[in-house]
């Protein structure tokens, strides 16, 4: 998935960029956390991995040839699937999950 870093950064501006940069690591580290959770049902858990596996798999609803247009349904699954993730997770365990990374656990 080629996208170019001056769409995302037009789109989110600087700031916005940077600071969806820097705080990557702990979303990983999130999503990580609450796969492994046996509190997160396995119905919540397969929308993030579908999500992911839309990007692998090489038929997508718009080709990936078609320059910035093709990668762009593929971050909108990723990011569609990421919220909606999150949003099915129980908002207590989402949140013991921010703490324990925020201590640096």
């Amino acid at each position: 998935m080629a996208l170019k870093a001056t769409g995302i950064v037009k789109q989110l501006g600087w700031r916005g960029f940077f600071q969806l940069i820097t705080h990557l690591p702990s979303f990983l580290k999130l999503f990580s956390r609450l796969i492994k959770d046996p509190r997160v049902s396995l119905t919540t858990k397969l929308l993030l991995v579908g999500s992911l596996v839309y990007v692998i798999v090489p038929t997508d609803i718009l080709p990936d040839f078609l320059l910035g247009v093709g990668q762009m349904d593929d971050l909108a699954v990723v990011l569609a699937g990421s919220k909606f993730f999150l949003q099915l997770c129980p908002p207590e365990v989402v949140r013991e999950h921010l703490r324990a990374i925020a201590a640096g656990q």
